[in-house]
């Protein structure tokens, strides 16, 4: 099926904006006529994952649920995508779609399922040759990238130069803002910390500068997300879910802060 200049540039302008995904996250408009890119930052244990899980099951979930019943593509760099928690994360979210619609729960599942595309990726090459692939194919394929997680392959590179890591992920850089320029793609990238801050250095301060120039000039917001220490109050009522924070910050307005708690049912904001 081919595409004219027409329906290119109708289906360009219904990809989705950042706060249409997440407007507790994103709640201020972004640039109208190119991509966006986010990058969720934070070591093991801090809810990336699961806020990952949260906004992508807000793009594949039906209008009818609250979604915004659109494809992406996720690439899987360190091979750590659980299909069977994002469907647990999906089920309360379709079950009010299928009492409304009276479709099965099967076939909506399903058709959520049908806008998820998952490409796994074991090196740097690789991940450049996918988003070469995106590229080539985005007239039928989705507005949408995730990638989990754009720092994976920062020591194996490494160990084999430093020229050519940064060559790599410059590479794939560049690719990407031809997809934000040409396709208003939006990206949403999780990066985990490079190297132990020091004592006398925020985290997401020292570990932002070892990636290439050209990835940090990329990103217009950041998602720093923490693990809050728990109250007094909450050890002694014995709470379970522990609270983690999102520090928002992004190049048009000032950082802001929220706390979420991740639940059976996915992430809940306080």
């Amino acid at each position: 099926m081919t595409e004219n200049g027409v329906q290119l540039l109708a289906r360009l302008d219904a990809c989705p904006a950042l706060r249409d995904v997440e407007p507790r996250l994103f709640c201020e408009d972004g640039p109208g006529d190119v991509g966006e890119v986010v990058e969720v930052y934070g070591p093991e244990g801090t809810g990336k994952t699961e806020l990952l899980y949260h906004l992508l099951c807000r793009c594949v979930s039906p209008l009818s649920s609250g979604g915004l019943e659109v494809e992406v593509l996720f690439v899987d760099t360190d091979y750590s995508l659980d299909l069977l928690r994002l469907v647990h994360v999906m089920d309360h979210r379709l079950s009010s779609a299928c009492s409304d619609s009276g479709a099965s729960y099967e076939s909506v599942l399903r058709a959520c399922l049908s806008r998820l595309l998952v490409v796994h990726c074991s090196s740097s090459s690789q991940l450049l040759l996918t988003l070469h692939y995106m590229e080539t194919s985005l007239s039928t394929r989705p507005c949408l990238l995730f990638i989990d997680s754009i720092s994976a392959f920062y020591w194996p590179d490494r160990s084999v130069g430093s020229a050519r890591q940064d060559k790599t992920l410059g590479s794939c850089a560049e690719l990407l803002g031809r997809l934000l320029r040409d396709y208003k793609t939006k990206v949403v990238a999780s990066c985990r910390p490079i190297r132990r801050a020091s004592e006398h250095s925020a985290s997401h301060d020292s570990d932002g500068a070892f990636l290439c120039r050209p990835w940090q000039q990329l990103v217009s917001r950041r998602l720093m997300c923490s693990r809050q220490e728990p109250s007094a109050a909450g050890a002694r009522s014995g709470e379970r879910n522990p609270v983690f924070s999102i520090r928002c910050c992004s190049a048009t307005s000032a950082c802001r802060s929220l706390s979420f708690r991740v639940t059976d049912r996915g992430l809940e904001f306080l």
